[in-house]
C-alpha cells in the first residue's frame, strides 16, 4: 500500500500537535475559558449576523457557524456509512474506514489524485468519460492517461479493454483504474456478470504483481433504471487482493438532487485498522493543507435530511420522476423515426445519454441548436452528442429530440447545397 502512494502522499500527515488537535482537546475540557479556535463566541454561542440567522433559524448556530472538523461533521460521516451499508450489501463485514467529508466528488477524486498519482503513472479510464479527470489527474498531478473502448462491438462493457490497459503498465508495477457508474457521458451501469469479468481483469492484473488503485466515481449512484448492478462495484473490490485498494468517492451532490452543497465523501478498504487509520490521517494532512475543512451549513442540512423519516419516501419520489425521464427517453429513441441520422449508446441509469450521429459532426449540431433552437446540448468528439434527460420535463422530451433531429437535418440541407 506504501509503494501505492505518490510522493505527496508518502510525506503527507495530519498535524498531531497542531491548532486543530489542541482545539479539539480544549474543547473537550476546557469548560471555564476556550481561548484556543479562531471563532468569535456571543452569549455562549458562536456569534453571527441576524440578517443570516433569520433565514436558518430552523437551525443551531453551533451547529452552522463553527468551523466543522477536517474530516468531517462526525454524526455525518456515521450516516452516511450507515446509508452505505444498507445501500451495498456486497461490503457486508469486509473492512472500510468510515467516510471522509470532501468538498464534493471533485474533492474527492483530486484527494485521491493527490494521494496516488505520480508524474507517468497510469490513470485507467474508458474513452467516454468525465473530462475532468484529465485536470485532476493528468494536469494536476502529471499522471498520464489511458483510455480503452468502453463498449464492445456488441455494445456491453469492455472489461477486455480493461484488462489489457492493466496489463500493460506491468513494468511500472503501478495502476490507477477510475470506475464511473453510472457512466457519464452516456449513463451505463454494467450489469452483473460484467461487474464479476470488471472485478477478475483487476484481480488478474493484482496477482500479475501490479498495484491497483481502484477509484469507484459514484456521483450518480442509486439512479439505477434497469437490469445493471443496484449497487457500486466497491463491494465487490474492498477486499479482492492486497495488491487492490479499493476506494469510494461518492456524495450528496447527485444522490440527494443539492447539487450546491458541495457535500461528498471519500472511503477506504484496507486489510487492518492500522492502514485505515493512517489513510485517513493522510487525508486529513491533504485536507488541511487544502481548504481546512469542508462547509458546516451544508454539511448540517444533510445529515437533517438523512435523518428525516420524510427522506427515504421523498427521495422515491424523484427517483420515479428520473425513471421516467430515462424511460421515455429510450421510447422515442427506439420509435424508429430518427434511425437514419443518430444510433444511440446504451444507457440504463443516471443523468445522461449520448447519441452517435451518422451524418454530420457533433459540434454542428451542437451550435445550430443553440443558435437556432434555443436548445443546450454537449457535443463529445465528433460523433457523439450527450443530452441530459435530468433537466428536461418528461412532457418534453419528444420536442428535444424532434428539434435535435430538425437540426440534423438542417446541416444535410446545407451541406448538400
Amino acid at each position: 500500500m506504501y509503494d501505492m502512494l505518490s510522493a505527496l502522499g508518502k510525506s503527507i500527515y495530519f498535524p498531531k500537535e497542531g491548532i486543530l488537535s489542541q482545539s479539539a482537546e480544549a474543547k473537550a475540557k476546557a469548560k471555564k475559558f476556550n481561548a484556543t479556535i479562531g471563532i468569535a463566541i456571543e452569549n455562549g454561542q458562536p456569534m453571527h449576523l441576524k440578517v443570516i440567522q433569520d433565514t436558518l433559524s430552523t437551525y443551531n448556530p453551533k451547529d452552522i457557524y463553527e468551523y466543522a472538523p477536517p474530516a468531517g461533521k462526525p454524526e455525518l460521516r456515521t450516516a452516511w456509512r450507515k446509508k452505505m451499508l444498507e445501500e451495498n450489501p456486497a461490503i457486508g463485514s469486509k473492512l472500510i474506514g468510515n467516510p471522509i467529508v470532501t468538498n464534493a466528488l471533485t474533492h474527492g477524486l483530486s484527494i485521491a489524485a493527490d494521494l496516488f498519482a505520480d508524474a507517468g503513472d497510469a490513470v485507467i479510464i474508458p474513452d467516454k468519460n468525465w473530462e475532468n479527470y484529465e485536470l485532476t489527474f493528468e494536469i494536476r498531478r502529471g499522471a498520464q492517461i489511458v483510455n480503452y473502448p468502453l463498449y464492445t462491438n456488441a455494445m456491453k462493457f469492455n472489461s477486455a479493454g480493461l484488462r489489457d490497459a492493466l496489463l500493460a503498465q506491468k513494468s511500472k508495477g503501478k495502476a490507477i483504474v477510475v470506475l464511473n457508474f453510472p457512466n457519464n457521458p452516456t449513463g451505463y451501469t454494467p450489469n452483473a456478470q460484467e461487474g464479476r469479468e470488471i472485478t477478475a481483469a483487476i484481480k488478474e492484473a493484482a496477482e500479475a504483481g501490479i498495484n491497483v488503485v481502484v477509484l469507484t466515481d459514484d456521483a450518480y449512484f442509486g439512479l439505477f433504471f434497469e437490469d445493471s448492478m443496484h449497487e457500486s462495484i466497491f463491494g465487490q473490490l474492498a477486499d479482492l487482493h492486497p495488491r487492490v485498494l479499493a476506494v469510494k468517492i461518492d456524495g450528496a451532490t447527485k444522490e440527494e438532487y443539492v447539487w450546491g452543497f458541495r457535500v461528498g465523501f471519500i472511503t477506504y478498504a484496507g486489510q487492518s485498522e492500522a492502514l485505515l487509520a493512517a489513510l485517513e490521517q493522510k487525508t486529513m494532512g491533504i485536507i488541511r493543507a487544502t481548504i481546512s475543512s469542508g462547509p458546516h451549513p451544508s454539511q448540517t442540512f444533510v445529515l437533517h435530511a438523512l435523518n428525516s423519516p420524510e427522506f427515504n419516501q421523498q427521495k422515491l419520489e424523484k427517483y420515479e420522476i428520473m425513471k421516467g425521464r430515462a424511460n421515455r427517453t429510450k421510447a422515442i429513441l427506439d420509435s424508429g423515426k430518427f434511425d437514419d441520422v443518430w444510433d444511440y449508446y446504451p444507457f440504463n441509469s443516471g443523468y445522461f445519454m449520448c447519441l452517435k450521429l451518422k451524418t454530420v459532426d457533433a459540434e454542428s449540431v451542437r451550435v445550430q441548436l443553440l443558435n437556432q433552437h434555443g436548445v443546450g446540448t454537449i457535443a463529445l468528439g465528433e460523433t457523439d452528442l450527450r443530452v441530459a434527460f435530468s433537466c428536461i420535463e418528461e412532457s418534453n422530451l419528444e420536442e428535444l429530440f424532434n428539434l435535435i433531429y430538425q437540426s440534423v437535418k438542417e446541416l444535410e440541407t446545407v451541406s448538400a447545397q
